[in-house]
């Protein structure tokens, strides 16, 4: 006989056991874990829907809505996301998945939300969306549920140890320089400005990264700034998410300054950092393929990794 209930205390092995059997391509430790989830503010036990066997844990859909703004006083009313699920191997195609998933979805009406989405929560996000080719059982699940596909994100990488900067980068650098713009480290006084920057001309979840991250020992030397006499125009960051050091991003230029290369400079001088720093890799886990950034990595050697489908389920 199968039960179902939401998360009790006492249920976290349980759940990165079956996690790290099903989930093969994204597994996660009880560090992980606590801090992706158990401590976010937004976590509610009653989102975390579990089915078991007995007392086999079987199923998982986790189901979260915003209780604190990411930015202002902005809840996003209408909107509730499943960053993960999963379903023990031997339990699936049996209406286990579709039970928490509904069970999912009342949670989230009775909460007011009109749109589900899966998976493109932040701040603090597995995964961006579903990866097709490693979990198609999955995909097709979503599908079956009423999901719609709205874009599809990609994860990239790139080897540094062969990464040189080009003459025609250095080049550029240089005239640049001799235009106003410049090109730095971070310092204190940078600190205000960019998160604001982030903030305002990006996305909130960036200027959180950026202010977390040195709350929780972020190095400055990983933080660079761009400015054009005194107004901050890009930056970038690595190891800034969960300090993983060899995670690249945000990164970010002011579209009013497109056009000039200001992206690919720091780009560049960001991955001669990485390298100065023993890093033998970059990467991260969203851009758009098609996007100037995406075209932007793949021209400075990175190379798509994974493919993920953000999807959305109107309840």
């Amino acid at each position: 006989m199968i039960t179902y209930r939401y998360y009790e205390s006492g249920d976290e092995k349980d759940i990165l056991d079956l996690w790290n059997k099903s989930l093969w391509k994204d597994p996660i430790t009880a560090k992980r874990f606590r801090n992706l989830v158990l401590l976010d503010a937004n976590f509610d036990p009653e989102g975390m829907r579990l089915a078991f066997v007995g007392n086999k844990l079987v199923g998982c859909v986790y189901a979260v809505r915003r209780l604190l703004p990411m930015f202002g006083t902005d809840l996003e009313p209408d909107n509730g996301w499943v960053p993960f699920f999963f379903v023990d191997e031997d339990y699936r195609k049996t209406g286990v998945g579709s039970q928490l998933m509904e069970e999912a979805a009342i949670f989230l009406k009775r909460n007011g939300r009109k749109h589900m989405f899966f998976a493109s929560y932040a701040p603090n996000y597995i995964m961006p969306g579903i990866d097709e080719d490693a979990y198609p059982e999955a995909y097709q699940f979503l599908k079956m549920q009423g999901f719609t596909k709205l874009y599809s994100p990609i994860a990239m990488d790139r080897n540094i140890i062969d990464f040189k900067i080009s003459k025609d980068i250095e080049e550029l650098i240089k005239q640049r320089e001799t235009e106003g713009y410049s090109f730095s480290l971070a310092k204190d006084k940078d600190l205000y400005e960019v998160i604001q920057f982030a903030n305002i001309k990006f996305n909130p979840d960036w200027g959180r990264a950026i202010r977390e991250g040195i709350l929780q020992g972020l190095p400055m030397e990983h933080i660079l700034v761009a400015r054009n006499g005194n107004k901050v125009v890009g930056f970038c960051i690595f190891g800034g998410y969960e300090g993983v050091p060899d995670r690249f991003g945000p990164f970010g230029v002011d579209p009013d300054e497109q056009g000039k290369g200001l992206g690919k400079i720091l780009l560049n001088i960001c991955l001669k950092q990485m390298k100065a720093e023993s890093l033998h890799g970059a990467w991260f886990l969203w851009t758009g393929e098609k996007s100037s950034a995406g075209y932007l990595y793949k021209k400075t050697g990175f190379e798509i990794t994974r493919t993920f489908h953000v999807m959305k389920k109107d309840i």
